[in-house]
């Protein structure tokens, strides 16, 4: 399942998805619209979705940047439908302000980046296999709060690519696809 970053919908990874499709996975996006940031219910939501697409099966959630924040939190709350995290230029790691979206993402969600309305825990490793997919180019996210610090993470695999290109870009999939299947 592909849970998109902020602002993004299910449209905008279509490309992402097919790439994974194409590779064998069995694919779906989130299915909760518009991604505008946490509400108090988004996990359990989230958590619903997966466990439809997942069909009393583990799911492996790529979650690129904000989306990537989600798949591991409801990977900690629900570890019993998520069989691998791949995040993908997610600000897992740090300040939540390490990133230069973080204004607006206080504007468009309606609370302050670092008191969300749910107890998350970010920088906490999910009990499941994790992989930070992470950029030195990001240009949104700070590299070391996608790649994580020791323990955070149990893989990390740097892309040469911007922080939209995750989401949006051809020539990024064959190399997320490759990391995914490598992990």
């Amino acid at each position: 399942m592909v849970v998109p970053g902020f602002l993004a919908t299910d449209r905008t990874t279509l490309g992402l998805q097919r790439a994974l499709a194409a590779a064998g996975y069995r694919v779906a996006g989130w299915g909760m619209g518009m991604n505008r940031g946490v509400r108090a219910d988004t996990l359990d939501r989230l958590a619903a979705q997966i466990a439809r697409h997942g069909r009393g099966e583990k799911v492996i959630l790529v979650g690129w940047s904000l989306g990537g924040i989600f798949a591991r939190e409801v990977a900690k709350a629900r570890p019993d439908l998520v069989a691998k995290v791949v995040t993908l230029g997610s600000p897992f790691s740090g300040d939540p302000r390490a990133n230069n979206a973080w204004r607006l993402y206080e504007r468009v969600a309606g609370h302050p980046v670092d008191r969300p309305p749910i107890a998350a825990r970010t920088n906490e490793k999910p009990p499941v296999p994790t992989l930070a997919i992470w950029s030195r180019r990001d240009g949104i996210v700070a590299p070391a709060s996608a790649r994580g610090a020791p323990g955070e993470s149990d893989r990390q695999v740097e892309l040469d690519c911007g922080h939209m290109a995750f989401g949006v870009s051809g020539r990024a999939y064959p190399k997320i696809v490759a990391a995914i299947r490598a992990f």
